[in-house]
This record gives structure tokens, C-alpha cells and sequence, in this order.
């Protein structure tokens, strides 16, 4: 895949970048040198490689997800800047 500098122009205007003229022929020079190694990329054989999230095969550590109430509500509130009536109060954003 080729790009000349009317596509780049047109990628530039949908990523909304605004690229100056003088500068759209080296720039699409680099993204044809991106495209080739892309392109280099696809003829890596892949056939049985697991995909990953990470270069390390281990599973995080994990709590049981137990619902609870945080013990104490007055320790829970402790924290609020003006609890009223056992709750937590917010400012008032919609009139």
C-alpha cells in the first residue's frame, strides 16, 4: 500500500491535524515506511501463539468480592465533610 500526499491530506483532515502543504510529501514518506514495516509485521508465522495481554504468563492475586457495609457507618462517615442524618450530602448541581 502506497500513500501520496492527497490521501495523507485526507487522513490529516479526519484525525483533525491540520498539516501544512510543504510538509505533506515527508510525512507521507514516513507513513509508507510505517505501512512497509506493517506489511513485514503479516508475514510473521503466528499459528499457534496465544494471544497475551502482557509478556508474563501469571494471573493477578484475587480477593473474595464480598458485599459489607464497612463495618461501622459512623467510621464510614468520619470521612464525609457534612454528613447529614446517617448519609453523605453532595452540593446541589441542577436547578
Amino acid at each position: 500500500m502506497s500513500l501520496d500526499s492527497k490521501t495523507v491530506a485526507n487522513i490529516a483532515t479526519l484525525a483533525r491535524i491540520r498539516v501544512p502543504e510543504a510538509d505533506l510529501p515527508g510525512l507521507a514518506q514516513e507513513l509508507n515506511g510505517i505501512m512497509t514495516w506493517i506489511e513485514q509485521l503479516n508475514e510473521v508465522d503466528t499459528k499457534g501463539v496465544q494471544p497475551m495481554s502482557g509478556v508474563l504468563a501469571r494471573d493477578m492475586p484475587r480477593r473474595p468480592d464480598v458485599v459489607n457495609d464497612g463495618g461501622d457507618p459512623l467510621k464510614v462517615l468520619a470521612n464525609a465533610p457534612e454528613p447529614a442524618h446517617g448519609f453523605f450530602t453532595v452540593p446541589k448541581v441542577v436547578e
